[in-house]
Formats: C-alpha cells, sequence, structure tokens
C-alpha cells in the first residue's frame, strides 16, 4: 500500500516537472520571436555598415564644397590665395592731368641743340604713374597747332609719390640765323595715358627753332632722384 503511494506520488511529481519544462520553452520561443518582430530593420548590422559608409560620402563632399581659407589667406584644399588684391597689393593707376603741377623751362643744351624740360609734380594725395611718352603740340603764333614726333628712346618706369616730380624734354636743333620760320607760343601737353590737355607758355628765353614743327621730338618721362 505504501509503495503504491509512493510510486503514485513519485509519477505525479515527474508530470508536473515536464509540464513545467514544456511552459518555460514556449514563454522563451514567444518572447524571441516577438523581439526579432519589433526590432528595425535599419538596426542590423548590415543596414549600419549601409548608413556609414553613405554618411561618409556626404561629409567628404560637404567638405569639399564648404573649404575656407586659413589664417595666411591660402585656401587649405587648394592652396591658391583667396586674397589676392592683399596679397599684390593695390595697382598703380596713371597720374590724372588734375592732380599734377606742370611747367615748362628753357635748358640750353649747346649752341647748335635746344632743350625744354617740361616738369610734372604730384600733387594729389596718392600714388601715381607717370610712366611714359607725354602728348605734346606746339601751337604757332598764327594760331595752328602742330604735334610733336616722339624720339627713339624706351620709355622708364616713373611712378610718384605725392610731392615727386618727373621730368620729360622737348629737343631740337637751334636757328642760329635769326630767320626762323617757327613762331611757338604754347606747348600743349596731355601727361601719358590722359585725355585732359593742359597749356604751357612757350619759354621766353628758348633759342629759335631750326626748320618745321616736325624736326622737334619728345622724349619718355623719367624721375628726378
Amino acid at each position: 500500500m505504501n509503495n503504491s503511494r509512493i510510486a503514485a506520488l513519485a509519477a505525479i511529481s515527474l508530470a508536473a516537472t515536464l509540464s513545467l519544462t514544456a511552459c518555460s520553452s514556449d514563454g522563451s520561443g514567444k518572447d524571441s520571436a516577438a523581439q526579432n518582430a519589433s526590432t528595425p530593420a535599419s538596426a542590423s548590422p548590415s543596414s549600419d555598415s549601409g548608413s556609414t559608409s553613405g554618411g561618409s560620402s556626404d561629409s567628404g563632399a560637404s567638405t569639399a564644397n564648404n573649404t575656407k581659407p586659413d589664417s595666411a589667406g591660402q585656401d587649405t584644399q587648394t592652396g591658391t590665395s583667396t586674397s589676392g588684391a592683399t596679397q599684390t597689393g593695390s595697382k598703380v593707376t596713371f597720374c590724372k592731368t588734375q592732380d599734377l603741377a606742370i611747367d615748362a623751362e628753357y635748358a640750353a643744351a649747346g649752341t647748335d641743340e635746344g632743350r625744354i624740360n617740361i616738369t610734372m609734380i604730384n600733387r594729389g594725395s596718392t600714388t601715381c604713374s607717370a610712366t611714359g611718352f607725354a602728348g605734346v603740340d606746339i601751337k604757332d603764333a598764327d594760331h595752328t597747332s602742330s604735334p610733336i614726333a616722339r624720339g627713339q628712346a624706351q620709355p622708364r618706369i616713373t611712378v610718384l609719390k605725392p610731392g615727386d616730380a618727373a621730368v620729360f624734354d622737348l629737343a631740337y636743333t637751334i636757328d642760329s640765323t635769326g630767320h626762323s620760320l617757327a613762331s611757338p607760343t604754347n606747348i600743349l601737353v596731355t601727361p601719358p595715358n590722359e585725355t585732359h590737355t593742359i597749356s604751357l607758355e612757350w619759354p621766353s628765353t628758348a633759342g629759335q627753332i631750326k626748320g618745321a614743327y616736325t624736326d622737334v621730338r619728345v622724349y619718355p618721362t623719367h624721375t628726378t632722384k
């Protein structure tokens, strides 16, 4: 009798254990399935890898398109200057007639050759260039004017700071006979690369011109320093 009860209790205990094991297995399976179902595809390792690659490419394009110059004024990507005006300095403009004080003075070069020095002083507030040939016409007493041809000489760089002076010359052969046909009264001067002309009186001490005005030559400007 006792043996039968013991056997029955053992059988009940075994059945309960098997039942608990089965319930535990079913619950674990459901939880795992529910977790897999609720996990988004973008959170998977392969999706993360693709997303990271795409972000890196976008970041590179953004960096290339938004480069900024460093403190030295150089483009950090290309190495080219981003402040050319500052690096190379401002360009010097040509002197304007209105900023120049212009005067003519006779400077005898000898008994046979005459020379008139025309001086231009920069009265402006900025540095300017007077490089090249000035335009010159000589006005005669008969109210005609004749353009003066350029002499054979190469222009020299002539940059004038405020207060600096440039000089150019008119050269001709002197007529010592006293029968010159030229009667100059004025010199019409247009500074290099300018369009405004100023009229100067022909120096009263200048020697007479031999031949015609076509024999007079104008030479390029140069500094007096």
